[in-house]
């Protein structure tokens, strides 16, 4: 038996905020996120991500920290294990000049069940009806997998919880209605991508989805002036729920963690909206714990 070489990888999840739509920077087409091998010459995994995202696609490279890194022994070829160290990156839509054919994606391209701002999506529930037969299987574990398909797909009186991205791909992928898990269903669901990139794309999502409670990070995706309007709307992009408007608003102004310009846009027709800003000076007032957005149904 031959040992399996090790090939560590560096992935970006570089993520945009752009008309009220989530988008991801991928490249060869929209079928993988930019990545490369960690070299030698690179000072740290940090600057040998950089390196690759900008050859790949020319984009300038903001807010960055660290994802997950994933090494599973079961999910490449059995010559090659590779370790997979993800990273999660904020920034402001720019074209990308980059050589590497580098696409902005709609989010939920490669997950459109994710998307609950018009209400459960048909799409969602043909996977529920076909996770549920999977789970009806005969085989050992029966209760315990239709346990997890109602926890993680809000089913049988549980909740939807937005940041279960992750185990919501897992379950698919483990019942073959993922293109990634290599069987041939009926329904693939969702655009693939190359390798894991779609399980790690699911990773920042629901670490996105999370962090937006109580960190302001959606400063980082937002232009330097909006109006309350526009920055609810991305909120709810970012989490695919509609939100409470007297009860987003109300939260807002008591996190204190925008003020207004004194300017207004007419943009948004009807009558001229104000616009806001973020308010840097938060950073050095207090430590920002308990500063949250609210992320509330409706």
């Amino acid at each position: 038996m031959t040992e399996a070489l090790v090939h560590p990888e560096l992935i970006a999840v570089l993520t945009a905020l752009t008309d009220d739509v989530p988008r991801v920077m991928t490249v060869r087409t929209g079928a993988a996120l930019p990545s490369g091998p960690f070299e030698s010459d690179h000072r740290s995994l940090q600057a040998g991500l950089r390196s690759w995202v900008e050859s790949q696609t020319g984009h300038p490279v903001g807010y960055l920290e660290q994802l997950y890194t994933f090494a599973d022994r079961d999910r490449g070829p059995d010559d090659l294990r590779t370790i997979s160290i993800s990273y999660l990156g904020l920034v402001r839509e720019q074209a990308p000049p980059g050589g590497g054919r580098p696409l902005w994606k709609d989010w939920y391209t490669y997950f459109p069940w994710e998307d609950l701002r018009g209400g459960r999506p048909e799409i969602l529930e043909k996977i529920t009806d076909m996770l549920t037969q999977w789970g009806m299987s005969d085989r050992p574990g029966r209760a315990h997998r239709l346990h997890r398909i109602a926890y993680a797909f809000g089913l049988d009186d549980m909740a939807w919880n937005e940041e279960l991205v992750l185990q919501r791909y897992e379950l698919m992928y483990e019942a073959g209605l993922i293109a990634e898990a290599g069987l041939a269903p009926a329904f693939w669901f969702g655009k693939p991508m190359a390798g894991d990139h779609r399980r790690i794309l699911a990773t920042a999502i629901a670490r996105l989805r999370a962090k937006i409670k109580y960190r302001p990070v959606i400063f980082e995706l937002t232009p330097e002036s909006f109006t309350l309007l526009q920055l609810q709307k991305g909120v709810e992009a970012l989490a695919g729920l509609t939100l409470h408007k007297p009860n987003f608003r109300r939260q807002i102004d008591q996190q204190q963690l925008i003020e207004e310009t004194g300017e207004t846009t007419s943009e948004t027709g009807g009558r001229p909206a104000r616009l806001y800003r973020y308010r840097h000076a938060i950073l050095t007032e207090r430590a920002l714990a308990g500063s949250r957005l609210p992320v509330a149904r409706m």
